[in-house]
Order: structure tokens, then C-alpha cells, then sequence
């Protein structure tokens, strides 16, 4: 792989990385994976040329006993000079493993303070503000408060770039008029593409667009005669076309597959030496 994209204009990252959100449980209550295997991949991705990992301090297995932070951390540590991490704000766990949004600006700074400590870093790479749940909120609804206040840590260099998950063009218009906005992460992939209007803002404006549950997340079912038909032409698996898609849909996309498997691991990384050609890119239009 190769250093591709300059996140937030000044970070250079593969345009595959890798999601930690599956290395403490398959999910969210989900009981807890071996850490040790959760070390091991990550260790295998950066060995692979992974330079940008995407975290959040909630990512912990039903019990909060394994933490991909803690994971992270233990495994990395100390991090390569040209890995980035970054991570998001916003859910928080409760006491008995469940989630709830914060909506509340105040809750906003011990939640970065939270992962700068989990993850040992003096200044984060990357910070979204995330909103809603799987779906994005009403349009109209204001994140102006809650992104001032990470624009504010931004300034104080707790953070170095600032994205938003989880929003519409409304949303991203408004945090631009805030501080700049370096990255936006909505769900998007192969077989939901509703977010070409925002997708195309970000391509427009330079900004990463980089969908959380690239390959469906568990609950959609990517596999398709068109798609199957051109994996079957590049001797490769559905979810690495998918992948190759992703890349190849706009200048700006970032895939960030996420695995607790180091077999999976490989078949994602690999993905990105698969270059679509147009007539591949018409027949998965």
C-alpha cells in the first residue's frame, strides 16, 4: 500500500486502514475477545502498512473488561512516528455496558481527556464529533455548541484536525463556519450509497470522507451478481471489491474495515491493490 491521501492536508495515510471497534467483542455487548489476538492484529496491520487506526474510548467489550484503547496502547505503544489514530466523542458507556448519547458540550471535554489518557497521547491526531445513532439526527439540529468546544481544544492543541460523524451538509456547513473540518464519517458502502449529496461536498471542499461499516456491518448483505461477477474476475472476495469500490468512488474516501480476525485482516489490507477499471466501475453503478 501506499501513502495516498494526506488526512487534514498534513497527515499521510494509506487509504485502507483498520477499525478497532470489533477487537474488544463482535459486538457492542458482546463478551469479551482474547486481547492477546486483538494485539496481535494490530500489530500484523501496521506490519501490513497500516498508518491510520480509528478508535473511541466506548469501543470496550460488554463487560469493560477489554478496551481497544487499552489495545491499542499495549500493543503500539510507543507509536510509530507516521501512525495515526484517530477517535470520536459523543456515545458514552453506561455502568451496566449499555450507551447513551451525551448531549450535554460540558460532557464533551472529559471524553477527549478520556482518550488522550487511555491512549497515552499528549495531543489526539483526529477527534469527531459524533451525533445520533446509526442514522444521522433531524436536519436542523445545531451542533454548533458541542463543536465549539472541540474547536476550543483544538486550539489549546489537545487535538490536531476535527471531524464530524454522523451528519448531513447542514451539519458539516455549520462546523465549517466554526473551525476547519478535515474528515466526515457516515455510514456508506457498496450497497447504501444515500450519502452521494454529502460524499460530494466532502470531494469538493478536499475534506476525507471515511464511512464507518464499509463492508455492511454485520447487517447488510454486500454480495450481489454484479459485484460477485467482478470478484470472480480479479480472483478476490466480495468484501474486497467492495472495498476497492470505496476507494475508487471518490479521491476523498478512506476505507477503515474493521476486524477481530487476523485472517480478515489480511483479505482487507489486500483489497488495496485492487484497481477497478471504468468498465468495472459501470457494471457496480
Amino acid at each position: 500500500m501506499s501513502n495516498d491521501y494526506h488526512l487534514g492536508g498534513d497527515l499521510p495515510v494509506n487509504r485502507i486502514g483498520f477499525g478497532a471497534m470489533r477487537l474488544p467483542t463482535n459486538s457492542f455487548r458482546g463478551p469479551a475477545r482474547d486481547p492477546e489476538t486483538g494485539r496481535a492484529v494490530l500489530r500484523r496491520a501496521v506490519e501490513l502498512g497500516v498508518n491510520h487506526i480509528d478508535t473511541a474510548a466506548f469501543y470496550t467489550s460488554g463487560d469493560g473488561t477489554v478496551r481497544a484503547n487499552a489495545l491499542i496502547r499495549e500493543a503500539l505503544h510507543p507509536y510509530p512516528a507516521d501512525l495515526v489514530i484517530a477517535t470520536k466523542v459523543g456515545p458514552a458507556r453506561t455502568p451496566d455496558g449499555g450507551m447513551i448519547e451525551t448531549t450535554d458540550p460540558a460532557d464533551l471535554r472529559p471524553l477527549v481527556e478520556e482518550n488522550l489518557e487511555t491512549l497515552g497521547v499528549d495531543r489526539l491526531d483526529l477527534v469527531y464529533l459524533r451525533i445520533g445513532g446509526i442514522e444521522p439526527p433531524p436536519p436542523g439540529e445545531s451542533v454548533a455548541e458541542a463543536f465549539e468546544v472541540l474547536a476550543a481544544m483544538r486550539e489549546e492543541g489537545l487535538i490536531r484536525h476535527l471531524g464530524l460523524s454522523n451528519v448531513d451538509t447542514g451539519h458539516l456547513a455549520e462546523a465549517r463556519a466554526i473551525a476547519p473540518v478535515s474528515a466526515v464519517q457516515n455510514h456508506f458502502h457498496a450497497a447504501k450509497r444515500d450519502d452521494m449529496e454529502l460524499l460530494a461536498a466532502c470531494e469538493e471542499a478536499g475534506i476525507a470522507y471515511v464511512p464507518f461499516f464499509p463492508l455492511g456491518g454485520g447487517v447488510s448483505d454486500l454480495t450481489g451478481d454484479r459485484i460477485t461477477k467482478i470478484a470472480d474476475r480479479y480472483d478476490a472476495t466480495v468484501p474486497q471489491i467492495a472495498l476497492a469500490w470505496l476507494i475508487a468512488s471518490s479521491p476523498v474516501t478512506l476505507a477503515i474495515p474493521g476486524t477481530g480476525s487476523l485472517a480478515h485482516l489480511e483479505e482487507n489490507t489486500a483489497a488495496g491493490s485492487i484497481s477497478l477499471t471504468r468498465e468495472d466501475l459501470s457494471d457496480l453503478a
